[in-house]
């Protein structure tokens, strides 16, 4: 399958072969017929990306002040390495998609194979879409006129918001897409309309959809238009669906509305107010989110909670059905919206036209037929050389490809050494782009059929952290050495079953898999330093570790015990492994807490303290904190033993304090261990040597630190 990519960092426009998508529970399955490209959205998004690197960041200021701050902790280095591979990520355009259902996830019961429904998935052959962000389309409603309902479903949101009632005089500011649609549905419900727009032919529209008009371009006042419009009253409300750097879209819309009129804000202008012109008049300004209520919601829109329609009548699915069935009617008609036709084939085509010729409406995008075993292949070859691998080489699969995998561990096994083979990824698309760039020899969609090549020797998986211990498990029993990014797993049944194939794996092999956790940070530089120095000491040592982690939304996944464990379980765990490397001494026992539990703190557990107890008398003090300062060092670790101390600031800065032949190690870039852990792991298979951290302290840790979470959770 196909499907069109947005370079950030480059600005190019590529139309990308990709495996098909894998279903997913909660999603839908759907071979597209035609989509509509965002003349709004997607122009500014190619736009940006087409930018150098200061243009971004003109456009994009509260980003640049994070930036700053992350180069004042994590050095410039790092930062720009971050920065570039946040800019590299290939962002999937398009969200207006009309399709048939191929397959339906487990827990669906609305949809069925052959539905014909619209959706916001992106421009591709094959797209996969959470069910509450999809819609069945009315039987004599065409393809073409029902791409245009997620764009609609915007202009109507605003519109909801409005609140306009029969006869009131509403004005819509920027006749492009959304506009003109906002013009037609107003006009059906009952209200006088004027559009104001600088483009005749679209004024002409607007005409021929009932409203009168404005034209900029020929110098008319808005504003006195507006006035006369509304017979001298003021127009009860302003939609601005321009996009505009300029303020004059809020600036005419307030001098032009009535005393308490409403202005809504759903495309992207200037907003320096006048304070005198809202207060003079009590004006209700506010700004549409999307195509409506359930939009970014992690619940409604990933796990398919629908909200109830007595409490909330029009969610964005149900916006959607609305605006299909006044499709259906005839009150809303699309087809004179149309101004160009493209072949999904010919897409860079269309996007040419898209940036060449700003006044287009709606450009269209036919999907050629093809068969559905055409479309569905789950593995592409990203090289024309058959592999030539040698004997102990580490020959890598890759589960995920993520921020994280693509620009750490992707270029640290590489660095090390692997020969990549496969990377799979469930949607296709990252791993055919990061595939690329690595030299892998191929992009799957498909696990099963990884695990099965005999050649690969190797798997790392670096997914979310509900799928770790599933995967580690299939890889282990597929005889496969197996790099799990952190944690192992997320409760005790998991890590049970891990213990279980591993057991099996080692009684049923002579060289058996090594299993092997991403804790990078006992291989850092500072770290291995560190540990030298305590060896010599033969006393208990004390620890303070200090993890500044920062606030992250309480919606983030990885804050979702079912899907990422919580940040303690799928972060803190680094610090419960550092502290037993550091000690050298087994786990004993630990104590925990959080803070406390207060109306105005939405998420605990990420300000939390854990002590833990070692064997050899040691004990130390991991603290997990999410509401600190961005600008206090995130990573501080500290130990005391033998009337000395050693600190590590940010694995950058390392300094002793009365310790003997010891003063300072200090770094010019950042070193956490991700290139040292990632080559201690393959030089172990290169060399046939047992892991780097042995499966019993793995195990341990893992356990400890689900005992930790559970505890924090217990007390409440």
């Amino acid at each position: 399958m196909k499907q069109i990519l947005q370079n950030m960092s480059t600005g190019e426009t590529t139309l990308v072969e990709a495996p098909s998508p894998k279903s997913k529970s909660g999603q839908l399955l759907i071979q597209s017929r035609t989509s509509l490209i965002s003349a709004g959205t997607e122009r500014m998004l190619v736009e940006f990306g087409q930018a150098n690197l200061l243009e971004k960041a003109r456009q994009q200021p509260d980003k640049v002040k994070m930036v700053i701050e992350k180069i004042q902790t994590d050095g410039l280095a790092t930062t720009l390495d971050a920065v570039k591979s946040k800019l590299d990520q290939p962002l999937p355009l398009g969200y207006c998609n009309t399709g048939v259902v191929l397959e339906v996830g487990n827990g669906i019961a609305d949809f069925l194979p052959g539905d014909r429904v619209v959706s916001n998935g992106p421009h591709a052959d094959i797209v996969r879409v959470p069910q509450n962000l999809c819609a069945k389309i009315p039987d004599n409603v065409d393809d073409e006129s029902a791409a245009f309902t997620v764009l609609a479903a915007i202009g109507l949101q605003g519109i909801r918001l409005a609140q306009p009632t029969l006869g009131e005089c509403v004005v819509v500011t920027g006749l492009g897409l959304i506009g003109l649609v906002a013009v037609q549905l107003l006009r059906a419900q009952g209200c006088r309309v004027m559009g104001i727009d600088f483009d005749e032919e679209k004024l002409e529209l607007a005409r021929q959809f009932g409203a009168e008009t404005v034209n900029l371009s020929k110098g008319e006042d808005p504003v006195s238009a507006g006035i006369a419009f509304s017979r001298g009253k003021g127009v009860d409300a302003v939609i601005i669906t321009a996009s505009t750097k300029s303020n004059d879209p809020v600036t005419q819309a307030a001098r032009m509305s009535r005393k308490r009129g409403r202005v809504i804000l759903v495309g992207v202008t200037g907003l320096n107010l006048s304070r005198a012109d809202f207060y003079e008049k009590e004006l209700t300004f506010q700004v549409s989110c999307s195509y409506g209520p359930g939009r970014y919601e992690t619940g409604y829109e990933n796990k398919g909670l629908d909200y109830p329609i007595g409490f909330v009548r029009w969610t964005e699915q149900r916006n959607f059905e609305a605006i299909l069935d006044m499709m259906a009617d005839g009150r809303l008609d699309m087809k004179p919206l149309i101004s160009h036709r493209f072949s999904f084939t010919d897409a860079i085509d269309a996007y040419k036209v898209l940036t060449d010729a700003p006044d287009s409406l709606g450009i269209l995008l036919q999907y050629p037929e093809q068969s559905v075993e055409q479309l569905r292949i789950d593995r592409i070859s990203l090289t024309n050389k058959k592999p030539d691998y040698q004997p102990n080489e580490p020959v890598c699969g890759f589960i995920g490809a993520g921020n994280y995998a693509s620009r750490v561990l992707i270029p640290a096994f590489k660095k090390a050494g692997a020969r990549f083979d496969t990377i799979v990824t469930s949607g296709g698309i990252n791993g055919v782009h990061h595939g690329k760039k690595a030299d892998f020899a191929e992009a799957s969609t498909d696990v099963a059929n990884m695990l099965s090549k005999s050649e690969i020797n190797t798997v790392a998986v670096v997914t979310q952290h509900n799928s770790h211990a599933s995967f580690v498990t299939q890889a282990l029993k597929a005889g496969k050495n197996v790099f799990v990014e952190k944690p192992l797993a997320l409760n005790h049944d998991e890590i049970d079953g891990i213990v279980e194939a591993l057991e099996d794996v080692s009684s049923s092999q002579t060289d058996a898999p090594r299993l092997m956790v991403g804790y990078n940070r006992r291989f850092a530089p500072q770290i291995q330093k560190m540990k030298a120095l305590l060896d010599g000491v033969k006393e208990p040592k004390s620890f303070i570790m200090t993890m500044n982690a920062g606030a992250i939304p309480a919606d983030h996944w990885t804050q979702d015990p079912e899907a990422g464990g919580g940040r303690i379980l799928g972060e803190a765990c680094h610090y419960i492994d550092l502290m037993r490397f550091l000690a050298g001494s087994p786990i004993t026992g630990f104590k925990a807490t959080q803070m406390g539990n207060v109306a105005s703190v939405e998420v605990r557990e990420d300000k939390a303290a854990i002590m833990l107890n070692f064997a050899d008398g040691s004990f130390g003090v991991i603290h997990y904190l999410a509401n600190g300062g961005s600008s206090f060092p995130k990573e501080r670790i500290e130990v005391f033993a033998a009337g000395g101390t050693v600190q590590i600031d940010n694995f950058r800065k390392m300094t002793g304090f009365n310790w003997p032949g010891f003063n300072k190690l200090n770094l010019g870039k950042q070193d956490k261990g991700q290139d040292a852990c990632a080559a201690a792991f393959l030089k172990s298979i290169q060399e046939g040597t047992a892991a780097p951290i042995s499966a019993e302290e793995i195990v341990e840790v893992a356990r400890v630190t689900v005992d930790v979470v559970e505890e924090l959770r217990r007390r409440g």
